[in-house]
């Protein structure tokens, strides 16, 4: 009698949905509620929630670009084809949560929210404004955050150390009953 592990896929997907929920919650309340350049003081001289767009790729990167359009297009284009090798990886390894797996959930999560704005608007809502020891960092938002998160989850699982291939294999051999 073999024993197959439920896959966690649907679970898997669901992280990258809520990711994607949030993401374009938190959006609506900031478009809402605080005019564009606006912002509201949360910690002094450390974090605000801000209104900006932007047309760019990360840091504004392109956003002044002379096609503009071109820009979006190339973006979504890029966007849409990362999440689908993506979710690609998450079939192939959705069998176990591992930190690999809900890394991919987070990406994937958040390339489709900012995805979403891109196709929708032409630019992508930014909020969160951080400022240290006098050094500001570039808006960003709840889909890129689940970005970086989820990269530098995929980073620390490359530096942990692997389990003997043994030790898996064991794992994932069918149990022969004492035959």
């Amino acid at each position: 009698m073999s024993f197959t592990p439920p896959r966690r896929l649907p679970w898997l997907l669901l992280i990258a949905l809520a990711d994607i929920v949030l993401d374009r919650l938190t959006k609506a309340w900031i478009s809402k509620h605080i005019p564009m350049g606006g912002e509201i003081q949360l910690i002094p001289h450390v974090l605000d929630l801000s209104h900006w767009v932007n047309q760019g790729a990360a840091f504004s990167l392109f956003a002044s670009a002379a096609t503009p359009n071109t820009v979006r297009w190339g973006l979504v284009a890029f966007t849409l084809v990362a999440a689908l090798v993506v979710f690609i990886a998450m079939i192939r390894l959705g069998s176990r949560f591992t930190l690999t797996t809900v890394a991919l959930a987070l990406i994937l999560g958040g390339a489709l929210g900012n995805a979403h704005d891109r196709i929708a608007y032409g630019w992508v809502v930014d909020f969160i404004d951080v400022h240290w020891y006098g050094h500001h960092w570039p808006d960003f938002n709840v889909a890129d955050s689940s970005i970086v998160i989820g990269a530098c989850m995929l980073l620390l699982d490359s530096l942990l150390p692997k389990k003997k291939q043994e030790a898996e294999t064991r794992d994932q051999e069918p149990e022969t009953g004492g035959q």
